[in-house]
């Protein structure tokens, strides 16, 4: 039977957002009804408000979350009801081109519900990322939801299914840091953040942050970073060159997506680095290099969607850091809010005054 559940709504370009209340029907062949235990307030969540993904208002927004599985639909074999979950907008298919090469974490066909929650009246919810998890409770394909230790406090498990997954994989799984290696991160916001602190867990011997916030790069020494740069006062470029002996980074970490951060970030890597961008950039941007540049440089630039990670595998083994106490995720929390409150979050987030307010329902 549809449930009637209190949700965050954008109806509109620009418009606040509203908690209303909506339909969630029943889960179908490989769906499940997921009770949301928190969501984290992410910064692609303002992206949907302000019409910069598509214009398919209204949206359901939220997705970074971790919650309870209440009920699945006929043919889910992944999860039962109870299991304790972090939801993910990867589902891969299994079946496309990149899972057959066995590259999963790059799936081209990932799926979401067939079924659409809707408004009271009818009107159809397009849900954030395919999951709209500002709401007691949403429907989701069953292949995004990634059983997880529940020992996990869920307003911290959550945070994997976005912006902190996004970091660390960005430094881990994309930049391949390893060992000794020399990092810079441009931009250390929650997801800068955490390629801070991937960067650390993969063991780099010197982790740069730069930011033009002292709030923030203050933030990024307690997760790990060894040397930080004001690039409102001081040349990044130049001072990521002096602190690598003149190289350049091994592995250089955009976190911001602008035309000019990403510049720095060619230049301040060292001539075989790697460049990783995993700052969203806005439709109307466009980057200019010198081809010879390019050419003359070596090494890789790579974007990163997602961390490139790969949930099943990647969620349970950081969780499993996180209760070891190797992986201080809790570290992102800045404050725990109720469901009204989301718009209120995006004022402070755009104002820089939190890594991550979540939702705790």
């Amino acid at each position: 039977m549809a449930q009637q559940v209190k949700a965050v709504v954008a109806r509109a370009k620009g418009a606040p957002v509203e908690v209303t209340t909506i339909v969630v029907p029943d889960p179908g062949r490989g769906e499940a009804v997921v009770r949301i235990q928190a969501c984290g307030v992410c910064h692609t969540d303002l992206h949907y408000r302000e019409g910069g993904i598509n214009d398919e208002f209204p949206f359901l927004l939220g997705h970074e979350a971790a919650g309870i599985v209440e009920s699945v639909g006929e043919g889910v074999t992944e999860v039962e009801p109870g299991d304790f979950v972090v939801l993910n907008w990867r589902a891969v298919c299994g079946q496309c081109r990149a899972c057959k090469r066995g590259r999963p974490q790059y799936c081209f066909n990932t799926h979401n519900a067939k079924q659409k929650m809707t408004l009271l009246d009818g009107t159809e919810l397009s849900p954030a990322l395919g999951i709209g998890a500002f709401a007691e409770k949403t429907l989701v394909a069953a292949g995004q939801c990634t059983k997880v230790d529940p020992a996990a406090e869920p307003a911290v498990a959550g945070l994997l299914g976005c912006g902190v997954m996004a970091g660390l994989g960005a430094a881990i799984n994309t930049g391949n840091v390893g060992r000794g290696d020399t990092v810079a991160v441009i931009g250390c916001g929650g997801v800068g953040g955490a390629a801070v602190m991937g960067s650390r867990l993969a063991g780099a011997s010197k982790i740069i942050a730069v930011d033009i916030d002292d709030r923030k790069l203050e933030t990024a020494r307690k997760l790990g970073a060894t040397h930080t740069v004001n690039s409102r006062t001081t040349d990044p470029v130049e001072a990521i060159r002096e602190l690598t002996g003149g190289n350049g980074a091994d592995v250089v970490v955009e976190a911001v997506g602008r035309p000019e951060t990403y510049k720095q970030a060619f230049y301040a890597r060292d001539l075989a680095g790697t460049v990783v961008l995993v700052g969203v950039p806005t439709p109307e941007m466009t980057l200019e290099l010198p081809l010879l540049d390019v050419f003359g440089r070596g090494g890789a630039l790579k974007s990163s969607w997602y961390g490139d990670c790969l949930p099943s595998r990647d969620f349970p083994m950081l969780i499993d850091l996180y209760l070891q106490g190797r992986l201080d995720l809790g570290a992102f929390v800045t404050e725990t809010i109720e469901l009204d409150a989301v718009e209120q979050a995006f004022e402070r987030m755009h104002h820089g005054d939190v890594l991550r307010s979540v939702v705790v329902l």
